[in-house]
C-alpha cells in the first residue's frame, strides 16, 4: 500500500467531457448528463484500496446529504482489472449495491478519463462548479487507514458549502492520499 498523493492540477481547469459505462444502470453516461446544478464531484475510487474502504461509508453519507443541494457525485474506477480483478465491473457492481451508492459507478476500462483528469490515486477528488471549472482538488479529510481519525468528509464538505453559498474555495488545499491508480502495462 504505497501512499500516493493526488496531482494538484490548476484550479479553474475545465472538466473534460467523457462517456463511460455505469456498471449499476448498465448504460453509457456522460459528464453532461450527470453534472450537478451547483457542483459536480468526480471521484476516482476502486474496490480494493484500503484508503477508499475507510472512507466509503462517509462518501455515501456526504453524497446523499448534498444531492438535495444541487451537488452530483460521479465515481469512476480506472484500475487495470486484469491485474486487480476486485476492481472489475462485476465486483464494482457488488460493492455499489452493497453500499447503496447514490451515484453512478463508471468503469474507465481504457484509462483515458483518468489520464484526462490527471488522476493519480484512489480516492482522488475533483470538485467542479456549476460551469464545470475546477474549484477544489484535495483530500476528503484527514482520515487514513493507519491514523485512527474517523472519516467525516470535513475538507470536501467545507469546499462544497462554500460553493453552494457562491463563495470562492481557498486555494490552499491538501492533496488526497491513496493507493496509486493501477495503470495498464
Amino acid at each position: 500500500m504505497a501512499a500516493t498523493p493526488s496531482v494538484m492540477i490548476p484550479l479553474g481547469t475545465v472538466a473534460a467531457d467523457f462517456n463511460l459505462y455505469d456498471i449499476v444502470s448498465e448504460q453509457d453516461l456522460s459528464l453532461q448528463t450527470l453534472r450537478g446544478e451547483r457542483a459536480t464531484v468526480i471521484l476516482f475510487i476502486c474496490n480494493h484500496c484500503p484508503y477508499v474502504k475507510l472512507l466509503n461509508n462517509e462518501i455515501v453519507k456526504v453524497a446523499n446529504e448534498y444531492k438535495s443541494k444541487g451537488v452530483n457525485f460521479i465515481a469512476i474506477s480506472s484500475n487495470d482489472a486484469s491485474q486487480y480483478p476486485d476492481d472489475g465491473p462485476e465486483e464494482m457492481k457488488k460493492v455499489a449495491k452493497a453500499l447503496s451508492y447514490p451515484f453512478p459507478y463508471l468503469y474507465d476500462e481504457t484509462q483515458e478519463v483518468a489520464r484526462l483528469y490527471d488522476a493519480a490515486c484512489t480516492p482522488d477528488f475533483f470538485v467542479y462548479d456549476k460551469n464545470l471549472k475546477l474549484a477544489y482538488r484535495g483530500q476528503f479529510d484527514d482520515a487514513r487507514p493507519k491514523n485512527e481519525v474517523k472519516p467525516t468528509g470535513r475538507d470536501l464538505r467545507k469546499a462544497l458549502d462554500l460553493m453552494i453559498k457562491g463563495e470562492t474555495v481557498p486555494d490552499n488545499q491538501i492533496p488526497s492520499i491513496g493507493c496509486n491508480i493501477k495503470w495498464k502495462k
